[in-house]
């Protein structure tokens, strides 16, 4: 009986020194940069949506509509600045990742920063494509495609309805 909680308590004593081993080489493993400012959901009704945004802004960002091509006030802007959400001033995309795609929506080959957007599968239309929503108020913002240019290959054609540009300050 001695011997076998002897062996028993020497595998127990292997076992932490593994698990204490495979923590401390874990630990030394960098992690992502969480982002400094936890996203708030921004949540209202649909009474104050309206309120706040323009018939075509509503119809975009609430009811996934899309604009005409080419009828945009931002698919042909070249200033430098950041996008944003028209709904809640969430930053969205900067300029220098903005690239003339022909297609007469404005069109950037990545967001602001990995928790800017989401995406989520969508069917509709019989298409299959991704659309991309605001990460705080699930504001719809257009579609991104893996025909973009490098670095990424993604072209996020995005309606400018659903932003706001804000000019650099210099």
């Amino acid at each position: 009986m001695n011997r076998r909680l002897q062996m028993i308590g020497g595998l127990l004593a292997m076992l932490l020194l593994i698990g204490y081993g495979s923590l401390a080489q874990h630990s030394k493993t960098p992690k992502p940069k969480a982002d400094p400012k936890k996203t708030e959901m921004v949540v209202k009704t649909d009474a104050e949506w309206k309120k706040i945004l323009t018939p075509m802004q509503y119809d975009v960002l609430r009811h996934a509509g899309t604009e005409r091509p080419y009828s945009g006030d931002t698919w042909n802007n070249h200033e430098a600045g950041v996008y944003r959400c028209a709904a809640d001033g969430n930053l969205l995309f900067f300029s220098k990742t903005k690239f003339e795609s022909g297609t007469g929506w404005p069109s950037f080959w990545e967001p602001a920063t990995r928790t800017a957007v989401k995406t989520r599968a969508d069917r509709t239309d019989g298409m299959d494509r991704d659309e991309v929503i605001c990460i705080k108020c699930g504001g719809h913002l257009g579609h991104v495609f893996n025909d973009g240019p490098q670095p990424t290959g993604l072209r996020y054609c995005m309606n400018s309805a659903a932003m706001k540009f804000e000019k650099a300050k210099k």
